[in-house]
């Protein structure tokens, strides 16, 4: 192979059979459940990074079913995601994720800087509510819950959360260990359609685990759960702060 090829070739890695294909990648019934909690502003500082700043100290705990994904195929993902400014605009900065398919994992981390681990994450309706639940390994490490559509939410305010830009720490180290990328990277899901978005009851629990640090952001006290389902697509992101430069 010359080395032509290799440069017009080299996406993603491995080179002659890469783990993902070219984006953008869109998404058909994205199911979300979102448990938005208040938590210790102090540990939400330390977690944060500069420039991004924090007006409250609340977190969104999200748990997202995905099962039409251009690429990536049918999975799950659960994470946290915290609510945060950058130059002036509000946002979310994504702390968290953990998912069960290997395509989105290497295509997040790698495209996007999207802090991915490999666990196992549920979303499913249990008769008259929504649970969601993530194990790492035998460990249950979170489970939330919502009385299942219980009230409409407001469709405006919906669309303008599920179209605010969302931040990311993206980390490529050197092949001697140091930072060779170190960015802030910034996204805004594009082509929303908004099938249904509601409203009702949450409640959230959160277990300690050596390597899923979760409960280090503890909830205390549940503010509201959010049930949506859309179609949308995630286009390519840009660099807006580089930590190295």
């Amino acid at each position: 192979m010359k080395e032509s090829d290799v440069r017009a070739r080299a996406f993603a890695m491995p080179l002659t059979s890469p783990a993902y294909p070219v984006g953008p990648y869109r998404f058909v019934n994205r199911e979300f459940l979102i448990i938005t909690y208040r938590t210790d502003p102090q540990k939400l500082r330390e977690l944060v990074p500069e420039p991004l700043q924090i007006e409250e100290p609340l977190v969104k705990f999200e748990f997202i079913r995905m099962p039409d994904s251009t690429g990536f195929g049918d999975y799950t993902e659960s994470g946290q995601v915290i609510p945060v400014t950058f130059r002036g605009r509000k946002g979310g900065y994504s702390h968290c994720m953990f998912l069960d398919d290997h395509p989105p994992i290497a295509g997040g981390r790698e495209l996007w800087g999207f802090p991915k681990k490999l666990a196992k994450p549920t979303l499913h309706d249990e008769i008259d509510t929504l649970v969601g639940t993530l194990d790492y390994g035998p460990v249950r490490i979170a489970t939330g819950s919502m009385g299942y559509k219980h009230k409409a939410a407001d469709h405006d305010a919906v669309m303008a959360s599920l179209l605010a830009p969302n931040f990311l720490l993206k980390i490529v180290p050197h092949v001697d260990g140091s930072p060779r990328i170190c960015e802030l990277v910034e996204y805004e899901l594009t082509d929303v359609n908004l099938k249904g978005a509601w409203t009702g009851p949450a409640a959230l629990s959160l277990s300690s685990h050596a390597l899923a640090p979760l409960a280090e952001l503890p909830v205390l006290e549940v503010v509201s759960g959010m049930h949506i389902v859309a179609d949308l697509t995630l286009p390519l992101g840009k660099v807006v702060h580089d930590y190295l430069a």
